[in-house]
């Protein structure tokens, strides 16, 4: 017999179904007992007379369970299945489950719930982040393949930090120093000029920062996209914001059951508000007396004025541009209108960072002489600095970090619960 999933069960013709997965909870009376079976699309009712089979179950023992279904309107679902055969294919060895799963929430410290991150994963509510995450690289992948761009695949194991700086993890590659990708920049960019024009990534990337908060993690994923013979920025926070709008619409659609048990209701997007550092931190410290540290926002001011953009706008994006050349890295557009500022960008979305972005510089001779400008020693980086000799067409790109966007989506408190197995500056297990 064919495996029938929960989630199918009003699909088919058949009234005998052969269902697997794990019991989540048991309720016994005198004669009969209800087990609920749980597996990955969702969990149902089971009826079990056989009084046998019932002294050996016991939760989270994964089970095959053969039987009938039945209408039933008190039953989650409206349907239950009366049990014929309940066969245990997978036994359980403890005495105490680390925390309770089967309850309204888990009573247990997100410290302890990462530690048996297998078991606390098994909750609906906690998998149903990651079926979000999941359709939300689903989305990336086919708007950015329908508008023409190729997916690649950069090494992480790389000779040079790509932002430089101290916040680079070094590893020990055959006796050389070498180091873990902060991003694909260098390497999306060699494969514009490469020929391929638009590119895109997702991949790992890793940061030594010194920092253990909510938002902060040392290895995520980054969803990155670079793109060839543009104009200038506003050409990619138009392709962003392309993205961000059909991204809505498709979660619309794909995760209505995840937005609903996060009581989420995704808005439509219309334009995306676009404002200049300088008028922000301006906005800042006139409307809610916040002084901005030189050429940047912290993180108290992107919730603050994501709040003023929110009230103004009725928008929970905004764009915020023309950062200076000071806080941006070497290979940044500088602006020709605008002295000392940049033509990059970063998108906040419900107070918090998800994307930096910008043009970046194409021709040879300007990107050297920048980046000596900045203390840098261009023949360090002669293989990404080469590739401009070739008639490097104006580009830029973006990165959107998906545990972050992830968090901010589902209004979630710490972004390690949108990371399927956290690595931060405490954790390296699971």
């Amino acid at each position: 017999m064919k495996r029938t999933f929960i989630s199918n069960i009003g699909d088919i013709d058949s009234k005998e179904v052969l269902l697997k997965g794990w019991i989540h909870k048991i309720k016994k009376f005198k004669d009969f007992a209800f087990a609920f079976l749980r597996d990955k699309s969702g969990v149902i009712q089971l009826v079990i007379e056989d009084g046998e089979i019932l002294d050996k179950l016991n939760l989270e023992m994964s089970v095959e369970v053969i039987g009938e279904t039945v209408q039933n309107v008190k039953s989650p679902g409206g349907m239950e299945v009366k049990a014929k055969e309940v066969r245990i294919v997978g036994k359980s060895y403890y005495d105490l489950l680390p925390f309770s799963i089967n309850g309204k929430d888990i009573n247990a410290s997100l410290e302890k719930q990462l530690d048996y991150r297998a078991i606390s994963l098994r909750r609906p509510d906690r998998r149903a982040v990651f079926k979000v995450q999941e359709e939300i690289v689903e989305a990336f992948r086919t708007y950015f393949r329908s508008n023409h761009f190729s997916e690649i695949h950069t090494p992480k194991i790389i000779a040079s930090g790509t932002e430089g700086g101290s916040e680079v993890f070094t590893v020990n590659y055959f006796e050389k120093r070498t180091f873990l990708a902060q991003s694909p920049q260098f390497y999306k960019q060699m494969m514009v000029g490469a020929g391929f024009e638009r590119v895109f990534e997702i991949g790992h990337a890793y940061r030594a920062e010194l920092h253990n908060t909510w938002r902060h993690l040392n290895e995520y994923v980054s969803l990155d996209v670079e793109m060839g013979f543009i104009k200038d920025e506003d050409d990619l926070m138009d392709l962003e914001e392309g993205f961000i709008k059909y991204l809505f619409e498709d979660l619309k659609d794909t995760c209505k059951n995840e937005l609903k048990r996060y009581k989420i209701s995704l808005p439509r997007i219309d334009k995306i508000p676009r404002i200049a550092l300088s008028d922000a931190q301006k906005i800042l410290l006139e409307e809610f007396d916040k002084k901005s540290p030189i050429g940047n926002i912290d993180a108290e001011g992107e919730a603050l004025f994501s709040k003023y953009v929110k009230e103004r706008y009725g928008s929970d994006f905004v764009f915020l541009t023309k950062y200076p050349a000071s806080k941006r890295p070497v290979y940044t557009m500088p602006d020709d209108k605008l002295e000392g500022m940049t033509r990059s960008f970063d998108l906040i979305y419900k107070g918090l960072e998800i994307t930096t972005g910008g043009q970046r510089i194409h021709d040879y001779e300007e990107l050297k002489e920048n980046m000596i400008k900045f203390g840098n020693n261009p023949e360090d980086l002669d293989f990404y600095v080469e590739s401009f000799k070739y008639g490097m067409p104006p580009h830029g790109g973006f990165a959107i970090g998906l545990e972050r966007i992830t968090m901010k989506l589902l209004d979630l408190d710490n972004i390690r619960m949108a990371t399927l197995l956290p690595r931060d500056m405490n954790r390296v297990t699971p």
